[in-house]
């Protein structure tokens, strides 16, 4: 068991939260995903698994892991949401072709809030930006 799947499931317990054998499944998933899956890929990787687990488990637990804080839900326009394990502050960079996401990381974005409340008297709580492109497979698709 990795240390993020251990620190998550102890989330989970300190909340009152049971681990189900599902929820069990559906967060190592989650960790082990780099992919930002939607709930519907969850399901198809799981079901094998867990042949009597719906859709509308997975989306209820997804739920459960946002409520703790454990889980991301990004909303891309009119695409399905996908879910992503919260590590670290983190950015997006999202494909416009295939619609892939992959994370990166810019520390120097985090005084864009220190400088949004300085200059509207806000109390900011958080910030999210997403850069979108190509992908180096579709760009790769598309020279042949």
């Amino acid at each position: 068991m990795t240390e993020q799947l251990k620190e998550a499931l102890d989330t989970l317990k300190q909340t009152g939260v049971r681990i189900t054998p599902q929820r069990h499944a559906i967060l190592e998933y989650l960790i082990k995903s780099m992919n930002h899956p939607t709930a519907d890929d969850i399901y198809k990787a799981l079901e094998g698994k867990f042949p009597n687990m719906s859709v509308a488990t997975v989306y209820n637990n997804l739920r459960v892991f946002r409520e703790v804080g454990l889980v991301k839900e990004l909303t891309y326009g009119d695409s399905s949401s996908r879910f992503d394990f919260v590590t670290s502050d983190h950015y997006h960079v999202i494909c416009n072709e295939c619609g892939k996401i992959v994370d990166f990381h810019y520390p120097g974005l985090d005084e864009v809030e220190h400088l949004a409340a300085h200059v509207t008297g806000f109390k900011v709580s958080n910030h999210r930006m997403e850069v979108y492109g190509t992908c180096e497979d579709c760009a790769r698709k598309k020279a042949h």
